[in-house]
């Protein structure tokens, strides 16, 4: 695959990723898609970009905002999007809903509702992959409001003390859930902070996927020879609300409107466009192969059963009499 090929084929991906949300957003609002949703429209170069480094059997550990990193991953958008219906045929037998995508083929386990909650979760996998000898790495993603959370800071000790593979990925989009990082936060500066655990911590522009890329391999190549974890604080920022039920008050429109004009899928665009990588025949064809993706997906979530009413405690572990 040339350079080019391989940054249209980013593009793609933050196209689909981007495509798949706006269509939640219709879903939602028409109560086709119930319960919470949360997305990340704006931060689609992050999930594309690190996609792109890992090995199939390297692990991921996500977030309750991980429509793209599971789409990035290879998980099928029909198995995605039924999931998101509530349907038998989701990739979590409909049963997780938006929060709690899960997928051991990929090895992408989750989906995490708990802020941090994940993050001791990739320990462990890391833990268990080194006592079997495995040479694979475990990316845990999560948000800048995990740093605060004492989950994030014993488990990034342990990870320091005991060398293992993980890439903490820091999802930094300055609010969290709902409040700047500078009011959160004495020292925003989170790969300081992540340093002082004398992990190697980076910071990147994650609205540049190119650069999102490029780092993250230089972080995947320091844990695989051996250096221990690696923290990369990926600079975003997501452009809607922190979830569907949120009047997103707590921003000025102004700093939002300036945010768009960093977005990562036109950005890519404009560069293709400068390298004589990409004319509009292409574009369309890229939009068009979405657009057909997106459309089977939806009719194959619609068209998906409802779980059995008799099959409502199946998985359901209940206490054991004696």
């Amino acid at each position: 695959m040339t350079d080019a090929d391989h940054a249209r084929s980013l593009l793609h991906q933050m196209l689909r990723i981007r495509r798949f949300e706006e269509r939640c957003v219709e879903l939602y609002s028409a109560a086709t898609i119930r319960g919470f949703l949360h997305l990340a429209i704006g931060e689609e170069a992050v999930a594309a970009g690190v996609m792109a480094t890992l090995r199939e059997d390297d692990a991921i550990v996500s977030t309750y905002r991980e429509h793209g990193h599971a789409l990035a991953r290879g998980i099928g958008m029909d198995r995605i999007m039924a999931e998101m219906l509530g349907r038998v045929d989701g990739v979590s037998r409909g049963r997780g809903g938006s929060m709690h995508l899960f997928d051991a083929a990929t090895r992408f386990y989750g989906g995490n509702a708990i802020v941090a909650g994940g993050i001791p979760l990739a320990v462990g996998i890391a833990l268990a992959d080194r006592m079997l000898g495995q040479d694979r790495v475990t990316v845990c993603f999560f948000g800048d409001g995990a740093v605060d959370e004492g989950a994030f800071h014993e488990s990034i000790n342990l990870a320091a003390l005991w060398q293992l593979p993980v890439l903490f990925a820091c999802e930094n989009n300055h609010y969290s859930m709902g409040m700047a990082i500078e009011r959160a936060q004495a020292q925003p500066d989170l790969a300081l902070k992540a340093s002082s655990y004398a992990v190697p911590a980076w910071r990147v522009d994650g609205m540049d996927v190119l650069a999102v890329e490029a780092t993250t391999r230089q972080a995947l190549t320091a844990i695989r020879a051996g250096g221990g974890p690696v923290f990369v604080e990926y600079d975003t920022y997501r452009f809607r609300a922190h979830s569907m039920y949120d009047p997103d008050r707590y921003r000025d429109p102004a700093e939002v409107e300036a945010a768009r004009q960093r977005d990562p899928i036109p950005a890519l665009i404009a560069v293709l466009r400068e390298r004589d990588a990409l004319d509009d025949e292409q574009l369309a064809a890229l939009e068009a192969e979405v657009d057909a993706e997106l459309e089977a997906a939806v009719a194959f979530a619609e068209a998906s059963a409802l779980e059995p009413v008799e099959d409502l405690e199946r998985f359901v572990m209940s206490e054991v009499q004696p």
